[in-house]
């Protein structure tokens, strides 16, 4: 099986179950909708994608998709496999055959891609992450705990010296990691030249002062071109840290970003939503992000706990695992989970308690922006909360002898 692609997928179908996974394997490759004299048993034996497994499971009872066929479906754990050499380890091409048509197909009532297990070669062409947790870790200088992160707020609208004032702030008050918001990339308002000028200056400054350098995460989202130039002004800019959106770039886009860079690659994840949210169609998180880290990023957004969307907490919390379980013995491609979205004090110890791990970067806008106290009483009352959990004091009680958690306690309630 070390050369063949196998990917797992939940099957909802009104009709037979046997006939419609052979119908998505002949779609996915060497078949059509009907038999054609070209199609040899040998090329078959060659090219051909098998249904390793197919299992019928509990079925949610949902609707089935639009114009699928039939009156009432039936779920299925589906295994298929392909091999290697039909599209080499070609990430892109991998998406066109695990994950293009079979979607559209009318006898699929519904169908998620749940799981991906690839051939030793993707990772033999893909660099995967460059500085993953440990990285991470050795260039903010947080040895044993999250880091404590922000959003630039407002998302979009402040110019590069307010951009810049609100960096010295959160500098001050000792925060570890800072990110643009998704929205900011090169925007009229705030161009990125301008934005990285002002805020590297800022956190140049505090470093002399404490010796340790904040890491900003810079959105570079743009055209190739773009891409590759913003990285190399960060870097000559004394910054440690880039950032896209992999649903903007695409996988050739952060694959040419990865292979030019030397600095990390923070990666959101906004429009996960039209991938993922649907329970019965697209991705699951699992196996998205298998193909981000194969690629190469850094860090991945999963959510967070209690957020402001709609994903449940343990959906957050098994991306999150994801993102830290080892993709192979050889290579681990470990990348730190990024907590983000309405994330305060409040979910500290949940997150602690399900994800049990301190590898993570926790991210809090408003979280810490919107403390009654100000932004350095935000940042300290988040490391407070994250330290309560880590050594098993219950919330409330930490907030008895500390005046900047209590009102965080009282305020994001």
């Amino acid at each position: 099986m070390d050369q063949r692609i196998v990917a797992e997928y939940i099957l909802r179908t009104a009709g037979d179950p046997h006939r419609v996974a052979d119908t998505i394997a002949g779609e996915q490759s060497s078949g059509t909708f009907i038999a054609i004299p070209g199609e040899s048993e040998e090329l078959k034996a060659r090219s051909a994608a098998t249904v390793d497994r197919l299992e019928e499971i509990e079925d949610s009872s949902r609707p089935m998709l639009p114009g699928a066929i039939g009156d009432s479906a039936r779920s299925y754990r589906m295994i298929l496999s392909w091999p290697l050499a039909n599209v080499g380890p070609s990430l892109p091409n991998l998406l066109a055959t695990v994950a293009g048509n079979l979607f559209e197909l009318r006898e699929v009532a519904g169908l998620k891609l749940v799981d991906l297990h690839l051939p030793p070669a993707f990772a033999d062409r893909y660099p995967g992450p460059a500085f993953g947790v440990e990285g991470t870790r050795q260039l903010t200088g947080v040895a044993d705990r999250p880091l404590i992160g922000t959003i630039i707020k407002p998302s979009i609208g402040l110019n590069p010296d307010e951009t810049a004032a609100l960096v010295d702030q959160l500098c001050e008050g000792g925060i570890d990691f800072i990110k643009d918001d998704e929205l900011q990339a090169d925007g009229a308002i705030c161009p990125f030249d301008e934005r990285l000028a002002a805020v590297t200056t800022v956190i140049a400054r505090h470093a002399e002062r404490t010796g340790r350098k904040v890491m900003y995460a810079v959105n570079l989202t743009g055209e190739i071109d773009e891409l590759l130039r913003r990285h190399d002004q960060v870097e000559a800019a004394g910054g440690t840290c880039t950032m896209v959106s992999l649903n903007s770039v695409g996988l050739t886009g952060l694959t040419a970003l990865r292979r030019h860079a030397r600095l990390p690659i923070h990666a959101h994840r906004n429009g996960w939503g039209y991938l993922g949210r649907s329970p019965d169609n697209g991705w699951s998180y699992v196996a998205w992000q298998k193909i981000w880290r194969l690629a190469g990023v850094d860090h991945m957004h999963v959510n967070g706990l209690a957020n402001k969307f709609w994903e449940p907490d343990d959906s957050v919390i098994a991306s999150a695992k994801a993102c830290l379980t080892p993709l192979s013995p050889a290579r681990p491609d470990r990348v730190m989970p990024v907590f983000s979205s309405g994330q305060s004090v409040k979910q500290a110890e949940g997150t602690w308690r399900h994800l049990g791990s301190p590898d993570l970067i926790y991210c809090a806008g408003g979280g810490i922006i919107a403390h009654p106290s100000g932004i350095a009483a935000g940042v300290r009352s988040l490391r407070e909360a994250w330290d309560a959990a880590m050594q098993g004091v219950p919330l409330q009680e930490a907030a008895g002898n500390s005046p900047d958690l209590a009102l965080a306690v009282e305020t994001f309630a």
